[in-house]
Order: structure tokens, then C-alpha cells, then sequence
């Protein structure tokens, strides 16, 4: 494939995965807004299209028109910065995340992610793991104290989960040999990793949650404690900036989740393959986290400390040790 037609297929990927991603976010509001209702028994969005469909254009509208404001004695720079880091971390983050295998498309063999680099797993961590300068900076910069608790809150979380996190992955990487994410699908063929690592995977989901600040660990917003945290001097296109981060995140982690234990592209039994089965799983997980807001309620911050420190990082390093005698006994 020549250069020029190689960056053509490369900017086109572009745009879809952005068009995903947006559209993923506008409407995940809309798919947690409707299940919380029905949980709750109470309406959803009902009013604005077809079973409110188009609720999350009005409220792109919404917030598009309003009034955009700054704190005084804020530091300006870095007030407007911080939301755009967390927006492009988050969208960053997918880049090389494969929704399916490659496609034939005029002799052309076009591989259904943006980049297929040897340490993909490593920049996804990397990338998501950055997103969490936009809240530190933007508690910092709206010279309100709340807001700072509020991103030391997210830093200090961040930290405490992100190590259960990789050592939650390391097991996966073991038992593949590879950082690339479409080598780990393939090597799924047999049998999805949930299966071989299902505590790897209960690590990487719970941390996951406390990564993206969702509830029962969304201690950072805390609004009975922090009035909204890091945000609270933040209206506009800025607000809504740290909104799509906070659910573009949610695709992403789940679409990791999915990549590396429950098979990627595969269909059940490895029978039937497609990109459709990516995004059914997915769409799966995104359901488990509203789930969890609707049913649990906040941790108290010492306890969701302890419970990084104490429980999860030690069985995050139980499933190392265990995964490396598996390997030992049946290689």
C-alpha cells in the first residue's frame, strides 16, 4: 500500500472511530438515563423524539448555548486546557483498540483499527492514565478548594487502582506473550480469557469503575461532600468536555475488557465472527456499570482506599502467582 494511500485510509479510520466514539457517548447518557428510569420505576427521557431519541442533541444544544463562565482569580490557561486533555486522552485511548478482524476492500487488506503497534496494551494504559492531568488541573486551576480536594481525590484513586489494574492485565500477558491487542483476540480462539483468568477479570472490571470515577467510586464528584468536585466551576462546552471524557472512558474500558477476556470479535464458541459481536459486548458492559450506580451506593473514602490496598492489589498479585503455576504445571 502506497503512503499517501495508506495516510487516506488512515485519516478515513479517523473520522469513523470519532464518529463512533461521539455518537457512542451522546447516546450512552440517553442508555443510562433510560435503564435508571426503568430501575426506578419512574419515566425516562420521553419527550423529545421518538421515545426521546433525540434527548442528547437537545442537551448538546443545551449545553452548547450555555453561558460559559470563569472563576475569578482562576488560572485561565490552564482552567480552558484541563478539559481538553481528559477529551483527547479518552479519544486517544481507542486508537488502537481492534473492532474486528481484517477486511478485503478492493484487493486492499484493511485491519479494523486505527494502529496495530507492538505495545498497544501499554499506550492504552498510558493513555487513559494521562487523562487524569485534565482533573487535577482543572481542581487546581478554578481556585476553589472543593474542586481541589476533589482532583487530589482522583489522583490519589487513580494511583491506588491503576497498579490492580496492570497487574490485573499482566496474567493475559502471560498466557499470550504479546502487547498487541489482535494477536491477544486470536489467541482467544480456543477459549475466551475470562475463563482461564475470571479473577483477572473481576480486578480489571472493579478497578476499571474506580478509573473512570463511577459510582460506587465516584468520591472525586462526591456531590453531597465536594458540591460536584473538580467540575463544580465548570459550565458550557467545558462541562461537557469532562462528560464525554467520563463516558468515552466507559467505551473504552469496556471495550478493553472485552478485547482481552471475552474474545474480541468472536461470537459465542468461536463459531461466528464480526465487528457486531465487539460492539454487543460492549453495549453488555455498559449496562453492567449503570447497573452498579443504580444499585450500590457511594464508598466513604478510607474504605475505598483500604479496599485498593488491602484486597485488590494483593489478589491482583495472587492471580500473577497463580496464572505463573498454571503455566509451570500444563506447558
Amino acid at each position: 500500500m502506497s503512503t499517501s494511500l495508506l495516510l487516506l485510509v488512515s485519516l478515513i479510520k479517523s473520522v469513523i472511530i470519532l464518529g463512533i466514539l461521539l455518537t457512542g457517548f451522546a447516546y450512552a447518557t440517553l442508555l443510562e438515563r433510560k435503564l435508571v428510569a426503568g430501575m426506578q420505576v419512574r419515566y425516562g427521557p420521553n419527550r423529545v423524539g421518538p421515545w426521546g431519541m433525540l434527548q442528547p442533541l437537545a442537551d448538546g444544544i443545551k449545553l452548547a448555548f450555555k453561558e460559559d463562565t470563569t472563576p475569578r482569580g482562576a488560572d485561565r490557561f490552564v482552567y480552558a486546557l484541563a478539559p481538553l486533555i481528559s477529551v483527547v486522552m479518552a479519544l486517544s485511548a481507542f486508537a488502537v483498540v481492534p473492532i474486528g478482524d481484517s477486511v478485503n476492500i478492493f484487493g486492499q487488506e484493511i485491519p479494523l483499527e486505527l494502529a496495530n503497534v507492538n505495545v498497544g496494551l501499554l499506550y492504552v494504559l498510558g493513555a487513559t492514565a494521562l487523562g487524569v492531568y485534565g482533573i487535577v488541573l482543572a481542581g487546581w486551576s478554578s481556585n476553589n478548594k472543593y474542586s481541589l480536594l476533589g482532583s487530589v481525590r482522583s489522583s490519589a484513586q487513580m494511583i491506588s487502582y491503576e497498579l490492580s489494574l496492570g497487574l490485573s492485565l499482566v496474567g493475559v500477558l502471560m498466557i499470550t506473550g504479546s502487547l498487541q491487542l489482535p494477536d491477544i483476540v486470536k489467541a482467544q480462539t480456543p477459549v475466551w480469557f475470562i475463563f482461564l483468568q475470571p479473577l483477572g477479570f473481576i480486578i480489571y472490571f472493579i478497578s476499571a469503575i474506580a478509573e473512570t470515577n463511577r459510582a460506587p467510586f465516584d468520591l472525586p464528584e462526591a456531590e453531597t461532600e465536594l458540591v460536584a468536585g473538580y467540575h463544580t466551576e465548570y459550565s458550557g462546552m467545558k462541562f461537557a468536555m469532562f462528560f464525554m471524557a467520563e463516558y468515552i472512558n466507559m467505551i473504552t474500558v469496556s471495550s478493553i475488557a472485552t478485547t482481552l477476556f471475552l474474545g474480541g470479535w468472536h461470537g459465542p464458541f468461536n463459531l461466528i465472527s464480526g465487528p457486531w459481536w465487539f460492539f454487543l459486548k460492549v453495549f453488555i458492559l455498559m449496562c453492567i456499570y449503570v447497573w452498579l450506580r443504580a444499585t450500590l451506593p457511594r464508598l466513604r473514602y478510607d474504605r475505598l482506599m483500604n479496599f485498593g490496598w488491602r484486597v485488590l492489589l494483593p489478589a491482583a498479585l495472587l492471580n500473577v502467582v497463580l496464572t505463573a503455576g498454571g503455566i509451570l504445571i500444563f506447558s
